[in-house]
């Protein structure tokens, strides 16, 4: 039995995280989460009541307040998943993505390394801080064989990826300067439940039921790797209890798909699963939609997940289409959830509270 301080635990990847922990292990988890536009508690209903669940709204960047917390609450390990995400966003506004991936990233290793030089000597060394990152750190690849391993040179294209790229570096160097116990995950492309709007899957599910376009960019051949997002989870705690310090991760779906290939997938399973059409939509793919490319999109994507395979003996249980099915399935069967997303509601008794949702073209993340 431990604590986890998870970060940016009311977002996609770390709600999942969350839940995972609180519904298959005795662990406790500390959610700390600054509640930006991303951040949704109702992604945490299921487990919110657990004796075992604390949220804290603070902001990585306030590097007192996490270390109060970490005073507070002593955790054995942290979970490092919040960040600004989407890329479309990054190129519109590049400076919040430096102030929350990097400088926060920056202010939460200072406070952990002060946390963790006054633990005593075994709880020194069970300690570990996980900072989860993204496979676009690596650029994008040329060939279609090759893939992206943990050896991979970084060639960060996007603000956002250049973001991320430097907060690993900052992880990195903290482990290697100052011993902190530090673990590195790079995963694909995550979907599933609880995803918000603004991303691929979600948004072209949410557009097609209401009939609006599908827009694609360029001509939809962009290649990305699919990981659902309760495998990652899954890997995510593996490596948290059973990775070696100073080890890095590499975690995929082995799901290399085109956009205009899950773009029509996901109007095929529509299809089946919600026949009943807005007014004057024949066929779902109608709404298709090709647009301008985006600025330095990266053409593919692809991980080897060999590593984690054999050395913690990991692998995805959902293919493509059993996940994508399910992701489906519940978005249709949740509507309230991303309803309350798509009018604000969502936020209204949130401190702080931005612009919700904004209308995005369907490209990668």
């Amino acid at each position: 039995m431990g604590t986890i301080l998870v970060t940016g635990g009311a977002g996609f990847i770390g709600s999942a995280v969350v839940r995972h922990i609180i519904n298959n292990t005795s662990d406790t988890v500390v959610n700390v989460d600054k509640l930006t536009y991303a951040g949704n508690l109702e992604s945490l209903t299921s487990v919110a009541k657990s004796e075992r669940y604390h949220f804290e709204q603070v902001d990585i960047c306030r590097q007192a307040e996490i270390s109060a917390l970490l005073n507070k609450y002593q955790p054995t390990a942290i979970m490092h998943l919040a960040a600004e995400s989407h890329v479309d966003r990054s190129i519109d506004g590049p400076g919040e993505f430096i102030q929350t991936n990097i400088v926060g990233t920056y202010s939460l290793l200072e406070a952990a390394r002060s946390y963790w030089v006054d633990l005593p000597e075994g709880e020194q060394n069970n300690f570990r801080f996980h900072h989860i990152s993204t496979d676009e750190v690596y650029g994008d690849l040329e060939g279609t064989e090759d893939l992206f391993t943990e050896e991979t040179p970084y060639a960060p294209s996007s603000p956002y990826s250049a973001s991320k790229a430097s907060s690993d570096h900052l992880v990195r160097a903290w482990g290697r300067t100052f011993g902190l116990p530090i673990i590195i995950t790079n995963c694909s492309n995550n979907y599933g439940p609880f995803h918000f709007p603004e991303k691929l899957v979600p948004h072209v599910i949410l557009n097609a039921l209401a009939g609006k376009p599908l827009p694609v960019y360029g001509d939809g051949s962009q290649i990305r790797d699919w990981l659902y997002v309760e495998d990652h989870a899954r890997a995510l705690y593996r490596v948290i209890n059973k990775a070696k310090i100073g080890e890095t991760f590499n975690i995929g779906g082995h799901n290399e798909k085109k956009n205009i290939e899950v773009v029509e997938t996901i109007c095929s399973l529509l299809e089946e699963l919600a026949p009943n059409k807005p007014k004057g939509i024949k066929n779902y793919r109608d709404l298709i939609t090709f647009v301008t490319d985006r600025p330095g999109h990266d053409l593919r994507y692809a991980i080897d997940a060999t590593k984690i395979h054999k050395e913690l003996n990991w692998k995805p249980s959902e293919t493509f289409e059993s996940g994508l099915k399910k992701t489906v399935l519940w978005y249709l069967d949740n509507q309230n959830w991303w309803k309350s997303i798509l009018s604000g509601e969502y936020k209204l008794d949130r401190i702080g509270s931005e612009s919700h949702t904004k209308e995005t073209v369907v490209g990668s993340k």
